[in-house]
C-alpha cells in the first residue's frame, strides 16, 4: 500500500456502483468477484494478487455474499444504465467543485425509554431498564430524521422532524443545510446535484417535491439537478452507508428518551475517515395530502434529461432576485 498509494481509492471506485448492504449495518457487500476486481486493477496498472484484494475488501468493510442475499425486488431493465448516468453526473459536478448531496429519511424512531438494538458498556449486572412493549407515548411522539450527506466533503446534516415526513419537510431540510452550511463551503456554487431514492417524500413522482425544489432554486439562484435511484435499489444511496449506518452504531444500546438526546447522539457521530454531523430539531408542522395542480406544475421550470427524464431532471430558477439566499 505504501508503494501504491492510489490502490485503495481505485478499488473503491470500482466498487462504487456495485456495493450494497443493510443500511443499518456497517457491513457492505459487492457482487463483483475478487478475481474480477483484481483483473480490473491490474488493467489499471496495479501489480496485485487476488489475496491482497480480498484483504483490502475486508478492510473497507465489504464482503462477498451468496445470491440469496441480493433480493431487492424486481430489477428495472435500465437499472445499470441509470447507475452509469448517475455516477457520471456525480463525477461531473464534483470535478467542477459543485455541491453533490445524497438525501433520504432515516427510519422513524419512537421517543422514550424503549429498547434500542445493540450493546453499550455498563457496570456488570446493571443493564439499562427499558419498556417491554414499543407503544407510542403520545406526549413524546416519534421523530422523522431527514438526512443530507455532502459527498464531496464527508459532512452530514440531519433535521429531526416532529411532524409528518413530507416533501416540504425534505426540501426545508435542504434549505436549512444550504443556508447554514452549504453556501459557506461552496461560495461560488451555481449548481446543486441531489441523489435520492425513487420513493418516499423525495420520490420521482411526487409533485410537491418538485414544486418545493422550484422555490428553493428561485431563492438560491442554483440550478438544482436531481438523479433518482431506480426502484428497489435504495441501499446504494451514499447516505445509507456513509451517514445513517454510523448514526445507528453510535446510538446502539441507548434508549432515545428525548428529542435532545436524539439530536445529541446524531451530532456526536464521527468516523475514522473524518465524518462530521450537524443535527437540529425541526419543530414546524408539515400537513399531509397537499395537492399540486396541473397549473402549478406548469410553472415549474423543469428540464428533463434525455435519458429517463422521469428519474433525471433539472429545475432552474425562474427569476434571479436580489434578495435570494446566497
Amino acid at each position: 500500500m505504501d508503494r501504491d498509494p492510489s490502490l485503495k481509492s481505485d478499488l473503491e471506485a470500482l466498487l462504487e456502483s456495485t456495493t450494497r448492504g443493510d443500511p443499518e449495518s456497517p457491513l457492505r457487500w459487492t457482487c463483483k468477484s475478487v478475481r474480477k476486481l483484481t483483473a480490473e486493477l491490474c488493467g489499471m496498472g496495479h501489480r496485485i494478487s487476488h489475496q491482497v484484494v480480498a484483504d483490502l475488501l475486508h478492510e473497507l468493510g465489504d464482503s462477498l455474499q451468496a445470491n440469496r442475499k441480493t433480493k431487492e425486488g424486481a430489477s428495472h431493465p435500465d437499472r445499470n444504465a441509470q447507475f452509469e448516468h448517475l455516477n457520471g453526473k456525480v463525477k461531473w459536478h464534483l470535478g467542477r467543485k459543485e455541491p453533490v448531496i445524497s438525501v433520504d429519511t432515516k427510519k422513524k424512531e419512537l421517543i422514550g425509554d424503549f429498547k434500542n438494538g445493540g450493546r453499550e458498556l455498563r457496570p456488570r449486572g446493571d443493564p439499562e431498564r427499558v419498556r417491554v412493549h414499543d407503544f407510542l407515548i403520545p406526549e413524546l411522539g416519534r421523530v422523522n430524521p431527514y438526512g443530507i450527506y455532502d459527498i464531496g466533503r464527508n459532512i452530514g446534516w440531519v433535521s429531526v422532524g416532529v411532524d409528518h415526513d413530507t416533501a416540504a419537510f425534505a426540501v426545508e431540510t435542504i434549505r436549512r443545510w444550504w443556508r447554514s452550511m452549504g453556501r459557506k463551503v461552496y461560495p461560488k456554487a451555481t449548481r446543486l446535484l441531489i441523489t435520492a431514492d425513487s420513493g418516499g417524500s423525495n420520490g420521482s413522482r411526487v409533485r410537491l417535491w418538485k414544486l418545493e425544489l422550484q422555490k428553493l432554486a428561485d431563492e438560491t439562484g442554483l440550478r438544482i439537478a436531481v438523479c433518482h435511484f431506480p426502484p428497489g435499489t435504495s441501499k446504494w444511496n451514499k447516505i445509507e452507508h456513509r451517514l445513517f449506518s454510523f448514526i445507528s452504531q453510535n446510538w446502539r444500546g441507548k434508549p432515545l428518551i428525548s428529542l435532545e438526546v436524539i439530536v445529541s447522539l446524531i451530532a456526536a457521530t464521527t468516523t475514522t475517515t473524518g465524518l462530521r454531523v450537524h443535527s437540529e430539531i425541526d419543530s414546524r408542522t408539515y400537513p399531509q395530502g397537499i395537492k399540486v395542480s396541473e397549473k402549478e406544475m406548469a410553472l415549474v421550470n423543469l428540464r428533463p434529461d434525455k435519458f429517463h427524464g422521469d428519474w433525471n431532471y433539472q429545475i432552474r430558477p425562474r427569476e434571479l432576485k436580489p434578495e435570494r439566499i446566497r
